[in-house]
């Protein structure tokens, strides 16, 4: 794969604990443009209850650097965590933006949900939709929007300048892949995806959307692509797809489902808002029973 390199972004990088999720504040200088990847909503699941602590992390150093936020982007619909993307955009502005095949993932979860026909599966709740290939401007800086489906059909990754934010796709080298068992999941398209990523340049930098350490090491989020492809311990350099599959298959029927799963999609696929409210005007989520 040939990189789109227009610039070298600054990367501020958040961490939500609870959900160890990595969120991206990229920019081009300090007064100039930014784009907000992955913002986290605070849930209590517990007691329904949510709040906007970590976001305003984000909001609050946007401001402190001056930056206009162009975009507002989701890697994926994502199954751990509730996206912050409504609030960020009521505090900074942006267009919250995610990949054109969010469209298969809101036709899976409408069933799931049985949110009925009157939930539209065309993207309409998002602001703008990326179909793979697509470039963008932040500022002085160019994007490229590479499609990477096998976590979800719909995940995409951001390559902005010299850096890649893979989303789900990739993990530190030692924590290895994503998981592919939820509906719509593939690990021969996530391995071949994975591979398509790993053809850039070794010195682009690769930017994860978790981080799972173990024992003994703090949280990161920035590697290399040369770095994954020399010690990712599921897909370094010698791993045939054959080897992978297998792997992954046999690893994600161990896999329990994440905590968060059921609040996250059913507000994630509605681009962070949440469903209305009924008649006393409580917001009310669903949990369907044995379906996942």
């Amino acid at each position: 794969m040939q990189a789109i390199s227009a610039g070298r972004p600054q990367v501020a990088p958040f961490l939500d604990p609870d959900s160890e999720t990595w969120s991206y504040v990229v920019y081009d200088h300090t007064g100039g443009h930014a784009a907000v990847i992955d913002p986290v909503l605070d849930f209590d699941h517990a007691s329904g209850r949510t709040a906007t602590t970590g976001a305003q992390r984000l909001v609050d150093f946007v401001r402190t650097q001056q930056l206009t936020v162009d975009w507002i982007l989701e890697t994926h619909a994502h199954a751990d965590h509730l996206s912050a993307a409504p609030f960020v955009q009521q505090a900074l502005g942006g267009r919250i933006a995610i990949g054109e095949p969010i469209q298969q993932v809101q036709a899976i979860f409408r069933d799931v949900f049985n949110l009925g026909e009157d939930f539209p599966c065309d993207g309409s709740q998002f602001d703008h939709l990326f179909s793979p290939g697509d470039t963008f401007q932040i500022g002085e800086l160019t994007g490229q929007v590479i499609h990477s489906p096998g976590h979800t059909p719909a995940d995409m990754a951001w390559l902005i300048g010299d850096a890649l934010f893979v989303g789900d796709t990739l993990f530190m080298p030692d924590v290895g892949t994503a998981r592919c068992d939820f509906p719509g999941g593939d690990a021969q398209q996530l391995y071949r995806s994975i591979q398509n990523l790993l053809a850039l340049p070794g010195d682009t930098r690769l930017f994860v959307c978790h981080d799972y350490p173990p024992a003994g090491r703090e949280h990161q989020c920035e590697t290399t692509v040369a770095a994954q492809k020399k010690g990712n311990i599921h897909v370094q350099d010698g791993i045939s797809e054959a080897a992978f599959v297998t792997m992954r298959n046999e690893r994600d029927a161990t896999l329990a489902m994440p905590r968060l799963i059921l609040p996250s999609v059913q507000i994630n696929i509605r681009a962070g808002q949440m469903p209305p409210a009924e008649g006393n005007g409580v917001v009310y989520l669903k949990l369907p029973v044995n379906r996942l």
